[in-house]
């Protein structure tokens, strides 16, 4: 997925499964429950129709822990930011708990400023802290 290979990304998901982002950028959900939630929010068609991005490829180490289902993973993927017109890389850290074969919760860890910055939203992020 973060290759831009088209994934269901929810289908990855237990039908109850939790997807947060801790640290949610404006516009983003910090929580979303379900695999049909999940989906609607990363919904393949509509990410294509956006084209925010252009994902060239994606580096990936992936780390397990002392708890079987948890492994932690570093992702940084990179490419073309049609926001800023300019190549890109962006890095993430994945804490996912796998159950069964499928994802029970994944805390997505983003840096809002880097995502502000290559979507072209810093003015929504400024906008946001500048809001009492």
């Amino acid at each position: 997925m973060a290759a831009g290979e088209s994934v269901d990304f929810a289908a990855l998901f237990a039908a109850d499964g939790v997807l947060r982002y801790p640290f949610a950028p404006p516009g983003t959900p910090r929580e979303l429950r379900g695999r049909d939630a999940i989906r609607a929010f990363h919904d393949p068609v509509e990410l294509r129709r956006s084209r925010m991005l252009d994902v060239e490829g994606a580096d990936v180490i992936v780390r397990a822990t002392d708890d079987p289902e948890i492994v932690i993973a570093e992702v940084e993927h990179y490419g073309h930011s049609y926001a800023t017109g300019r190549p890109y890389r962006f890095r993430l850290l994945g804490v996912i708990r796998v159950r069964n074969g499928e994802i029970v919760s994944y805390d997505d860890y983003l840096d809002p400023i880097a995502m502000a910055t290559l979507f072209g939203r810093t003015a929504d992020l400024i906008a946001t802290l500048s809001t009492p």
